[in-house]
């Protein structure tokens, strides 16, 4: 045991609000969301995108239950706000699946077209998070997260009433078929982890520009939120800098990056970074939990952490 745990003690330093951070015990119970179950036993997790122009098909809902991912990120930010197109996907998934690890669907976290500019403006737009969520999705991402009333009022409008939210209950019959469960056990479940221990949703935060970077120590304290990345294709255009290809990153972006995970690290919420095969390891040991990843770099990483497949 406590060769393990030295094995891993970077790794683990990163990871302080997880109960379990030692690699290779064995399954955990199943979960709904395998994200969440993955992340809450220590374990570094791995998303592929959805497929652009095949968002809103049952056909590949169905193809993409098999994914070799942890998790589908699917995007409605830029992509078309279908919300039929998305309930048809993830009745594909319910088809296709089980998973590969034995759970009823992926997990999938949306991007939502709201941008996190003010708290205002996320309230008008509140809407959006209830009509996602009763498809059945598994997360949501908030666009642009500026400032700090932008995030409580995401939070608020994904929880509901009982956990000190606003979502409404209508939707809920709809996501529970999904999920496999009852209306009443997904208005128990569907809520923010891990400050819900029993939360089924993984919400995150897109600090994407200088406005979210200036308050990212701030966003990343408010309850409920598990996760944020820092979006560096918004950023650099916020920043005004350009990513030479293949080159060394700008330093104001480096900045920026430095300030979003150490703005994770310091409120214990994960870091979601681009990784690859040959800087997943040192990805990891340096703090990233949630990899955009190639199936090669997801190999790569939970060989590395110990994860016991299919897990």
């Amino acid at each position: 045991m406590k060769r393990m745990i030295s094995a891993c003690s970077a790794f683990a330093a990163v990871s302080a609000l997880l109960i379990v951070t030692v690699f290779g015990q064995g399954a955990p119970k199943h979960r709904i969301n395998r994200g969440i179950e993955l992340l809450a036993a220590g374990q570094p997790i791995y998303y592929t995108g959805s497929h652009e122009g095949t968002e809103g098909s049952f056909e590949q809902g169905v193809k993409d239950a098999q994914t070799w991912a942890d998790y589908i990120s699917y995007d409605m930010e830029h992509a078309p706000f279908d919300v039929k197109g998305l309930a048809l996907y993830m009745q594909g998934l319910v088809k296709g699946g089980p998973t590969k690890s034995g759970h009823k669907t992926p997990a999938v976290i949306v991007n939502v077209p709201v941008n996190g500019t003010d708290e205002a403006s996320v309230r008008a737009n509140a809407w959006m998070f209830q009509q996602v969520l009763a498809t059945g999705v598994h997360g949501v991402l908030l666009c642009h997260a500026d400032t700090p009333g932008a995030v409580r009022a995401f939070i608020e409008a994904v929880r509901f009433p009982a956990y000190g939210g606003r979502r409404g209950v209508h939707g809920n019959s709809t996501a529970a078929r999904i999920w496999g469960i009852t209306a009443d056990e997904y208005g128990e479940k569907a809520d923010a982890w891990p400050i819900n221990p029993n939360g089924e949703l993984l919400l995150g935060l897109k600090l994407e520009d200088k406005y979210a970077l200036e308050n990212a120590d701030a966003n990343s304290k408010v309850p409920g939120v598990a996760f944020a990345e820092w979006g560096p294709g918004d950023m650099a255009f916020s920043l005004g800098v350009k990513n030479p290809p293949g080159g060394q990153m700008p330093q104001a972006m480096q900045a920026a990056r430095s300030r979003v995970l150490a703005a994770t690290k310091a409120n214990k919420i994960f870091f979601l970074n681009s990784v690859n095969a040959d800087n997943v390891v040192d990805m990891i040991k340096e703090g990233v939990m949630i990899g955009a990843a190639n199936q090669r770099a997801a190999e790569v990483g939970r060989q590395f952490t110990k994860r016991t497949m299919p897990w």
